[in-house]
C-alpha cells in the first residue's frame, strides 16, 4: 500500500493559499519577465527588474530588524522608487501608511502619532524641508531612506539606490496572512479630522481583477496606463496594482501637467488614462491636443465627480470614444461602481451606474430598510473590498457597518433600471426652509455658466431658513467684465426652483481644496459660519 500523505499543517497551507499583495509582482514577474513594468521620463523598469529591486527592499527592511504588523509610514509623490518602495514594504509584511505630501505638518504628524508609525520613508527634497525635519526629531520617527537621488540625504540615511544595491533578490519567507493588516490609508479630510481605514491584503486584492474585467483589460491587451494622480491615495493606488496583476505598462508622472500629458500619450501610446474631470477638460482645451497622436487611447476612466453632458460629448467626440466613470472610496476600495462606457450617450447627470462586479450596492432608509427605486436614502454597500475597519476607533467603525452593510455617507437613489444616481454627501444635504435641497444639483447649475470656474454649495446657519443655500464661487480667468453675482442668480434662477437658488453668492479666489481636487466644505462652512448673523 503506497504510504499516507501527510496532511497539510496550518502554516504550510497559509502560505501555499495566501492571498497577498507583494505576490501579485512576483506571480507577474514569472509571467511577464522582461515586459516593461514602469516607465518615468527615461528610466524604465521591466516586471522582472521590479520583483527583484522590491525583494531587496523587503530584505532591506527586515535587516533593519522590522517585524510583521509594523508600520511603514510614507512621504513621497509618484516615482518609480515609491512603487519599488511600497511593493517591498507589501513583501516584507509590514502596514504601508502612505501620507498626502501636501498636508500641513500638523496634519502629517497627527497620522504618524495616531498610526504609531516609528519609521518613514521619505523623498529628498520633502526632508529637505526644516519644518518637516523638526516634526521627525520631535515625533521620534526615523527616515529608513530619502526615496529620491538628487539632492544629498541626511548622514547615516541610504538612498533607494543604495539600499536595493545588493541583499537577495528572492522572494522574504515572511509569513502573511490574507486578512492580515496590509495598509492604513487616511482620509482626505473633506468632514474633518483624518481616521485610519484598515484594509487587509485580501480586500485590496479582491478588486484587482475586477477592475482589468471592468475595464477591459488583460495580458493579451497589453495596455498602457496613465499614473498621474497621486499614488498616495487609493484610486491611483488600485490603478497601479491592477495594472501590474495582468501585465500592463505603467507610466508614472509627477503631477499633472496638461501639456506633459498629451506628450506621454503620444510618446508611450497610452491606452488607458484615469483622471478627474477637470484634467479632462485642461487635454481638450490644451493647444497642443490637435496636434498630438493619441489614436492609442482605447479607454478614459474619470473619477471623484460626474462630468457634465456638454464636456463629455466633446471628450467623446474629440479626445477618446470610450469614457466611464468609477467610483469608490477610501472605506471601500475602488472599484466599487462603474458608469459604464455604453451609458455615457444614454444617460446625463449625477450617475454612478452598477456596483462592481464583487460589489452589492443598495439605497437604505435611516431604519436599515433597503428602498425601492426612486427613493431616495443612504448608499450602502456590501463587498470583499470594504475595510476591516477604522484604526482605535471602533465606535465609528460599528456605526459605518451597522445593519450589515456599509454606509458611505452618500446620499442617492436608483432609477428603474438599478443605475445609481449620486445626489449628495449627507452632510452637504442642505435643510432650507423645510426642504431638502441637494447641494450637488445647484452646484451643477451654477458650472453650466460659461464664466465659472468652479463652485461649492453649502448651508451656513440663517434665522429665518435654518440653512441658507450659500453658493462659493471661482471665476473663469476670461470670464467678461459685468459678471456679477446678480448675473449668476438670474442664470440659477432659470433652471432651478424658487426654494433651491442660493440665497447668496459669494466670489472667491480659490476654493479649498485636497491634492486629488475634492473641494473641502467642511473648511467652507468653518470660514463663514457667521455669513448671515446680523450686527
Amino acid at each position: 500500500m503506497p504510504a499516507a500523505r501527510p496532511e497539510p499543517t496550518p502554516s504550510s497551507f497559509q502560505r501555499i493559499a495566501r492571498i497577498a499583495l507583494g505576490d501579485v509582482i512576483h506571480r507577474s514577474a514569472r509571467r511577464f519577465g522582461a515586459r516593461t513594468a514602469l516607465i518615468e521620463g527615461e528610466h524604465r523598469m521591466s516586471y522582472s527588474e521590479l520583483d527583484a529591486a522590491s525583494n531587496r527592499f523587503a530584505h532591506h527592511l527586515l535587516g533593519l530588524g522590522l517585524a510583521s504588523g509594523e508600520r511603514v509610514a510614507m512621504l513621497c509623490n509618484n516615482s518609480i522608487e515609491m512603487v519599488v518602495a511600497l511593493i517591498g514594504i507589501q513583501k516584507a509584511g509590514l502596514v504601508w501608511v502612505p501620507i498626502n505630501t501636501a498636508l500641513a505638518v500638523d496634519a502629517i504628524g497627527y497620522i504618524l502619532e495616531h498610526a504609531e508609525a516609528r519609521h518613514l520613508v521619505i523623498d529628498t527634497s520633502l526632508h529637505a524641508k526644516p519644518e518637516l525635519r523638526q516634526l521627525l526629531d520631535t515625533a521620534g520617527v526615523s527616515p529608513l531612506l530619502c526615496v529620491l537621488d538628487g539632492d544629498a540625504p541626511p548622514p547615516g540615511v541610504p538612498t533607494m539606490a543604495q539600499a536595493i544595491a545588493q541583499g537577495p533578490a528572492t522572494l522574504p519567507d515572511v509569513a502573511i496572512d490574507s486578512d492580515q493588516l496590509a495598509l492604513i490609508m487616511y482620509t482626505s479630510g473633506t468632514t474633518g479630522r483624518q481616521k485610519g481605514v484598515m484594509h487587509s491584503h485580501a480586500s485590496v486584492h479582491s478588486v484587482l481583477q475586477s477592475n482589468m474585467l471592468e475595464w477591459g483589460g488583460s495580458p493579451a491587451h497589453h495596455d498602457v496606463w496613465s499614473n498621474v494622480l497621486p499614488l498616495f491615495h487609493c484610486g491611483q493606488h488600485t490603478v497601479l496594482m491592477s495594472a501590474l496583476a495582468v501585465g500592463g505598462t505603467n507610466v508614472i508622472l509627477r503631477g499633472f501637467d496638461p501639456g506633459a500629458m498629451l506628450a506621454a500619450i503620444e510618446r508611450h501610446r497610452i491606452t488607458v488614462t484615469v483622471g478627474l474631470p477637470m484634467m479632462y477638460g485642461a487635454l481638450l482645451a490644451h493647444p497642443q491636443r490637435e496636434s498630438r497622436d493619441l489614436s492609442s487611447l482605447r479607454l478614459c476612466v474619470y473619477a471623484m465627480a460626474p462630468m457634465s453632458r456638454t464636456l463629455l460629448l466633446r471628450l467623446l467626440d474629440a479626445l477618446c470614444p470610450n469614457f466611464a466613470l468609477a467610483s469608490g472610496q477610501t472605506e471601500m476600495y475602488p472599484g466599487a461602481t462603474i458608469f459604464e462606457t455604453h451609458q455615457q450617450r444614454e444617460r446625463f447627470g449625477s450617475y454612478w451606474g452598477v456596483g462592481t462586479l464583487v460589489n452589492e450596492v443598495a439605497v437604505m432608509g435611516d431604519e436599515g430598510e433597503l428602498l425601492a427605486p426612486n427613493q431616495v436614502g443612504e448608499i450602502v454597500f456590501r463587498g470583499p473590498n470594504v475595510m476591516l475597519g477604522y484604526y482605535k476607533d471602533p465606535q465609528a467603525t460599528a456605526h459605518a457597518q451597522r445593519f450589515g452593510w456599509h454606509h458611505s455617507g452618500d446620499l442617492g437613489k436608483l432609477d428603474d433600471d438599478g443605475q445609481l444616481i449620486f445626489l449628495d454627501r449627507l452632510k452637504d444635504m442642505v435643510k432650507s426652509g423645510g426642504e431638502n435641497v441637494p447641494s450637488l444639483k445647484v452646484e451643477e447649475v451654477l458650472l453650466r455658466h460659461p464664466a465659472v470656474l468652479n463652485a461649492a454649495v453649502v448651508g451656513l446657519p440663517h434665522e429665518r431658513w435654518g440653512e441658507a443655500i450659500t453658493a462659493f464661487v471661482t471665476r473663469r480667468p476670461d470670464a467678461p467684465a459685468e459678471f456679477s453675482e446678480a448675473t449668476l442668480t438670474a442664470h440659477c434662477k432659470e433652471h432651478l426652483g424658487g426654494f433651491e437658488v442660493p440665497k447668496d453668492i459669494v466670489f472667491l479666489p480659490a476654493l479649498p481644496m485636497t491634492s486629488t481636487g475634492k473641494i473641502q466644505k467642511f473648511e467652507l462652512r468653518q470660514a463663514h459660519q457667521g455669513h448671515y448673523q446680523r450686527d
